[in-house]
C-alpha cells in the first residue's frame, strides 16, 4: 500500500493519502479508493497498457471529452474529473505502469446487471445524454484507442482466417456455429459500408456502454455520470446503442450453458430505447433511427463470432473459466441475434413509436 500512497501523493489532491485498497469489479485496470487525511475520496487507477498500447493517447482523449463535457454540463449529471499532478501531467509513469486519479463520485451506485428495468431505462438516458453532449465535438480528432474495434467486417475476416488455420482442430465440433455465422456474412459489412458512403455520421463513441459503466444517484436513480472513457474514439452512434441491447435485453448470463434462457426482452428493448431516444432522438439522422433495431443484432452478432474466432485459435484473448467456456458465449450471443432476427418487425415498430410520440 506504501507506493499507492506515495503515487497518489504525486497529483493534486485534497490532503495527503492515507489509505488505498481495491475497488470495484474491472476486469482490465486495476482500480483502488484512495482517503486523505482530510476525509476526502478519490479514485486511482494503474491503466493496464498490455490492452492499451498507446496510454498518453487514450489519456489525451479523455482529457479532451471531460473538458468538452464539463463547458456545456447541465447540474443534473456530472462528468468524471481527473486530478492533476502538480506539473500539470493527467498521468505518471513509473517503471514502464500509467497511474492516474479522478475524483470519486460520491452518493452514487452502480448495477451489474440489469435487475429493475428503471436502471436499463435510466442508462439509455445517460448514453443518450452523452451522445447529444458530445454531438459538436470533432470525432475525427480522438485517437483511436482499439483499431477496427468495431468493425465487424474486420472481425468477419479474423472469424474466416480462424476457421481456415483451425491451430486447435476444433472446426469439425462447431459446425453449427461457424454455418450460423457464415448464414450472415452480408451483416458484417452493412454498417461498415455506410459509414464509407457518407450514409451515417461519424461519432464520438463509447464503446463499452454496460449499465454498470453509468453511476446512478443513490436516492433518485437518475444518472450522474457515465463512467470508464478508455475506449472513448470516433465511431458509430450505433455501436454504443446495440452493444447496450447486447448487454442488457438478455436476462440470462453471457456464458449461459442453458441457452433455452436466452431472449430479447422486448420491455427492456423498449426502456432503454425510450431513454436513450428521450435524450438524443432529435439529432439523430435519419439512417441511424433506421438502424436502430439492426444495430442490436450486429453487435450481438459481431460479438459471438469474436467469442468464436477466440475458441477457434485456443482461447488466446478472452479469459476462460472452464473447458468450452468461449464456445458456450458464443451459443448465447447467437441465440441472441436468432431472436432478435424474429423480433426485428416489433423492435422497429417500437423504435418508430418513440420517434413518433
Amino acid at each position: 500500500m506504501a507506493d499507492l500512497l506515495r503515487i497518489a501523493n504525486e497529483f493534486d489532491i485534497n490532503g495527503t493519502a492515507i489509505s488505498a485498497e481495491s475497488y470495484g469489479f474491472g476486469h482490465i485496470n486495476d482500480t483502488y479508493i484512495v482517503v486523505t487525511d482530510t476525509g476526502v475520496r478519490y479514485i486511482l487507477q494503474r491503466v493496464n497498457n498490455n490492452v492499451f498500447k498507446n496510454v498518453e493517447q487514450l489519456m489525451g482523449n479523455i482529457e479532451s471529452v471531460t473538458s468538452f463535457l464539463r463547458k456545456g454540463i447541465n447540474c443534473s449529471c456530472e462528468c468524471l474529473t481527473l486530478v492533476l499532478r502538480k506539473n500539470g501531467k493527467s498521468f505518471l509513469k513509473e517503471d514502464d505502469k500509467y497511474y492516474r486519479v479522478y475524483n470519486f463520485i460520491e452518493d452514487a451506485v452502480t448495477y451489474q446487471t440489469v435487475s429493475e428495468p428503471v436502471h436499463f431505462y435510466y442508462s439509455g438516458v445517460a448514453f443518450g445524454r452523452f451522445q447529444r453532449q458530445l454531438a459538436e465535438f470533432p470525432a475525427e480528432a480522438l485517437f483511436e484507442v482499439i483499431p477496427n474495434f468495431h468493425n465487424t467486417k474486420s472481425r468477419y475476416a479474423d472469424f474466416e482466417k480462424a476457421v481456415e488455420q483451425d491451430v486447435c482442430n476444433r472446426a469439425a465440433s462447431v459446425k453449427a456455429e461457424i454455418e450460423f455465422a457464415k448464414a450472415r456474412k452480408s451483416d458484417a459489412s452493412v454498417l461498415v459500408d455506410m459509414l464509407e458512403k457518407g450514409e451515417l455520421p461519424l461519432r464520438v463513441t463509447h464503446n463499452d456502454t454496460k449499465l454498470n459503466n453509468v453511476m446512478l444517484d443513490i436516492k433518485t436513480g437518475t444518472p450522474k455520470c457515465v463512467i470508464d472513457l478508455d475506449t472513448v474514439m470516433p465511431g458509430l452512434l450505433l455501436y454504443d446503442f446495440g452493444d447496450s441491447m447486447r448487454f442488457g435485453t438478455n436476462p440470462a448470463a453471457e456464458d449461459e450453458k442453458d441457452i433455452s434462457k436466452v431472449y430479447c426482452d422486448l420491455n427492456l428493448f423498449e426502456q432503454y430505447s425510450r431513454g436513450f431516444l428521450e435524450e438524443c432522438g432529435d439529432m439523430l439522422t435519419e439512417n441511424e433511427i433506421k438502424m436502430l433495431p439492426f444495430s442490436a443484432k450486429i453487435m450481438t452478432y459481431e460479438c459471438g463470432i469474436r467469442f468464436l474466432t477466440d475458441h477457434l485459435n485456443g482461447d488466446t484473448y478472452f479469459k476462460i473459466h472452464r473447458g468450452n467456456h468461449n464456445l458456450d458465449r458464443c451459443r448465447t450471443q447467437f441465440k441472441l441475434v436468432a431472436d432478435m432476427e424474429q423480433k426485428m418487425d416489433k423492435m422497429n415498430d417500437i423504435i418508430k413509436n418513440i420517434i413518433n410520440k
